[in-house]
């Protein structure tokens, strides 16, 4: 009798699944998705629709390479098969296009403050709502999320009133303040999570060890936050250099950035399409070897508080 209840509880569907040696497992819609991308057709097509992504971009390097007559009269990949036409002369015009270079200059001093700041504010907030006990923090940080979704454009004219009020309207300083106010809401949702993940003993043992808050903060959450500080760094520089309505409503003539520029060259000289494509690239330029330069941080800032 012991030997048949001994058998059956070895057979029973409870020891089967603690061995992990019950039946195969059925694969949900997700496991299932994740194998199709993983086949070598789907891999293929993703290639074939990048290359297809790529394409304007690529045409618009040849583009800012060929001179005026030869884009005005025939396509870019001519270029292909004529590798003569291709010339330096659309760059050097650029470089001394007084317009065009301010406008470079404005926008390098509008992006990386706004970008710095972005990154400084956030942290300290961040850290603070993280690790910090203080009245109200759990609503404060729910109204700081809760500024994700308000839309930019209902801050327009109230920020431009006030900016009228203060004397700053249509300075760097102006675009740079909203840029600021705007990318803080974000900002400090990512590093959060981030800086939430991090082991509470890692602080605690820091706190035993005489620490301050503030030596904390630099010497361990800045070094092991460093993937989504980078990653929101990415972001934020990306948003404000190719940012075109804030520049467009906050900076006067003087202190427009390149995008403002080059859409004012698109205004008046439609057919100048030379001096658009070579500073079009330009504009893209600058924010790729950004990306790249910190891209192997950029997957694990994006996942930064997913996984718990």
């Amino acid at each position: 009798m012991n030997h048949v209840e001994s058998a059956g509880s070895a057979d029973s569907p409870d020891s089967r699944d603690a061995a992990g040696g019950g039946g195969s497992i059925q694969r949900g819609p997700v496991g299932r998705l994740v194998s199709a991308v993983g086949s070598g057709v789907v891999q293929l097509f993703l290639v074939i629709v990048a290359i297809f992504w790529l394409v304007p971009s690529f045409g618009l390097l040849i583009a800012s390479f060929r001179p005026e007559s030869d884009n005005s009269t025939s396509g870019w990949w001519t270029a292909l098969t004529k590798p003569a036409q291709l010339t330096l002369e659309n760059y050097q015009n650029l470089l001394q296009n007084g317009a065009i270079t301010h406008s470079f200059l404005n926008t390098v001093y509008i992006t990386v403050p706004a970008t710095l700041l972005v990154i400084i504010l956030a942290s300290l907030a961040a850290y603070a709502f993280a690790w910090l006990d203080f009245p109200g923090r759990d609503w404060l940080f729910i109204l700081v999320v809760g500024l994700l979704v308000v839309p930019i454009q209902v801050a327009l004219i109230p920020v431009a009133q006030l900016y009228g009020t203060l004397g700053i309207f249509g300075t760097r300083l102006s675009v740079i303040l909203f840029h600021v106010a705007f990318g803080l809401p974000f900002a400090v949702f990512l590093l959060r999570n981030f800086f939430a993940g991090i082991p509470r003993d890692l602080l605690e043992a820091a706190r035993m060890d005489g620490a301050s808050e503030w030596t904390i903060f630099r010497k361990v959450i800045l070094p092991l936050g460093l993937p989504a500080i980078a990653s929101l760094g990415i972001f934020q520089f990306l948003w404000v250099w190719n940012d075109l309505l804030i520049a467009l409503v906050f900076a006067s003539s003087d202190a427009a950035p390149l995008t403002v520029a080059l859409q004012s060259q698109v205004r008046q000289f439609g057919a100048n399409i030379d001096l658009l494509s070579s500073g079009a690239f330009l504009s893209l330029i600058v924010p790729l070897i950004v990306f790249f330069s910190f891209q192997r941080y950029f997957v694990q800032g994006v996942m930064a508080g997913s996984v718990k």
